[in-house]
């Protein structure tokens, strides 16, 4: 079992087989669960996304198959990510779970902010984002499902006109959701923007009506003002500056 996959993960190379027909052409990312990677199917060239599972417990056949069921459900909503297929393969005489979905192109909003002047984006930009991942979480809340691990690694952005595509990606399944999960996404959410706009070092340089939304970023005080994601997406609606 891999003790540490943060740090002893696959390593899959560029040109690597997977089940027998799935050439890897890069690695994505990776998670609490697992690793993502770009790969295209051989037989038909077109090109896939495939998050292996890391063989521990949390992986097992019954977690899976429920991670894609969830993914499932939330085909009809266009900043989700949309599953294909689960695979499975043996690595180190393990056997490993590839869930298999679709492939989109953009920039890991992490490598948009470590690419920004100062290592934070403009304030409006930052808001837009933000409100694009609100919209979805949204989506996400009304079917009483919920992330569970939301970060600048889990959100591609796409720009596209004067407006912002996203894809949430690489949920933290642990079954079905609370009310204290789904809370937790709209933390993350905040503190999402709170990353954005540089963290500590630029928090009082901030408009007020800015700092009202990021609230420290104490969780208390979060969840005082925005108990829901909707909460958060009227005030953003709504409010004056």
């Amino acid at each position: 079992m891999i003790q540490n996959p943060q740090s002893d993960g696959f390593g899959f190379k560029p040109g690597y087989v997977l089940a027998g027909k799935y050439k890897v052409l890069a690695r994505l990312g990776s998670g609490i669960e697992g690793e993502v990677y770009q790969i295209e199917e051989e037989l038909t060239k077109l090109t896939r996304a495939v998050k292996l599972f890391y063989p521990a417990q949390e992986a097992k056949p019954r977690a899976v198959v429920r991670y894609a069921k969830m993914l499932e459900q939330l085909r009809d909503c266009p900043s989700v990510i949309r599953y294909h297929s689960i695979e499975k393969i043996r690595w180190r005489r393990q056997q490993v779970f590839m869930l298999v979905s679709e492939y989109t192109s953009g920039l890991l909003l992490s490598d948009l902010i470590q690419d920004a002047r100062g290592k934070r984006l403009p304030v409006f930009e930052a808001l837009a984002i933000v409100y694009e991942v609100t919209k979805a979480l949204q989506e996400i809340h009304k079917r009483r499902l919920y992330h569970g691990d939301l970060h600048s690694g889990n959100v591609l952005v796409q720009r596209r006109g004067v407006h912002f595509d996203i894809k949430i990606v690489d949920f933290y399944d642990r079954g079905p959701s609370t009310l204290s999960e789904r809370q937790e996404d709209v933390v993350d959410l905040v503190r999402l923007l709170f990353e954005m706009l540089g963290e500590r070092k630029h928090y009082q340089q901030l408009p007020p009506q800015v700092r009202a939304i990021i609230l420290g970023p104490r969780r208390d005080r979060i969840l005082a003002k925005f108990p829901t994601v909707t909460k958060l997406r009227d005030h953003l609606d709504q409010f004056s500056w």
